[in-house]
């Protein structure tokens, strides 16, 4: 039983640090800058441990900016302002997104401050490797699983990607504090400390400071994935942008 939580918790707590450090804070904010290699070594890591749930860097940084520039109207890409139950909530959230990707891929949008890798998406959107994607899990489960009702964990494993946005995008805005309540969104902090999302549930102190790097602003906040940030920072596998 040990061994398929610690599977099920190293792939939450992975994929979940790919989404906030390279389809957020990287793709859609550019709080940092990278090499040209460092960067397709982390789009490599990212498509590799999102798995099945890969999330197309460039399309989820212009939805996100989307979401910044229209927080909380009837123009946000994903607000639960305007959604009375999840599902309808995700139906918008996916179409908005499969929109940008077909775009993207049918070179329709040619933005050049998001990262592309045009080959490698094609290869992760395809269905066969989603389905082998889908396959390895249900392979590790039948494996290491000491029950059958462990399969129950599989669709978190295949959906995990759009489970980490639905979290923060739902209740960041629908439930906690603010600290910030100056702000015309209804963006709020879910956690006090955000040990689920790596920092990502702190969305009204994101939405005052968008580009700032450090989510948390109060003594009891932490950001752990600014704090892995900054190891990447020291490590210089990534770089801050020269001040103008």
């Amino acid at each position: 039983m040990l061994t398929i939580i610690l599977i099920f918790v190293c792939h939450w707590y992975i994929a979940l640090f790919f989404q906030t450090f390279f389809h957020h804070r990287y793709a859609s904010h550019k709080m940092f800058k990278m090499k040209p290699f460092t960067e397709k070594v982390f789009y490599m890591l990212t498509f590799l441990f999102q798995g099945s749930s890969f999330l197309n860097p460039a399309a989820y940084a212009v939805m996100h900016r989307n979401h910044h520039t229209h927080a909380d109207t009837e123009k946000d890409p994903h607000s639960p302002q305007f959604h009375t139950n999840i599902f309808d909530f995700n139906k918008r959230t996916f179409v908005e997104y499969r929109k940008l990707v077909n775009q993207f891929l049918n070179n329709e949008i040619t933005l050049t401050d998001v990262p592309r890798w045009p080959s490698l998406e094609r290869i992760a959107e395809s269905l066969f490797t989603r389905t082998l994607f889908i396959l390895i899990y249900i392979g590790i489960y039948v494996a290491y699983a000491p029950s059958p009702w462990f399969y129950c964990l599989i669709p978190l494993h295949i959906f995990m990607g759009p489970i980490h946005g639905y979290i923060v995008n739902w209740y960041g805005h629908s439930l906690g504090y603010r600290n910030f309540n100056e702000m015309p969104d209804n963006s709020k902090n879910t956690l006090p400390i955000d040990l689920l999302m790596m920092g990502e549930l702190y969305q009204n102190n994101h939405h005052k400071a968008p580009q700032k790097r450090n989510f948390a602003v109060r003594w009891f906040e932490l950001d752990t994935g600014y704090l892995i940030s900054d190891i990447l920072l020291k490590l210089n596998l990534i770089q801050l942008h020269k001040a103008k």
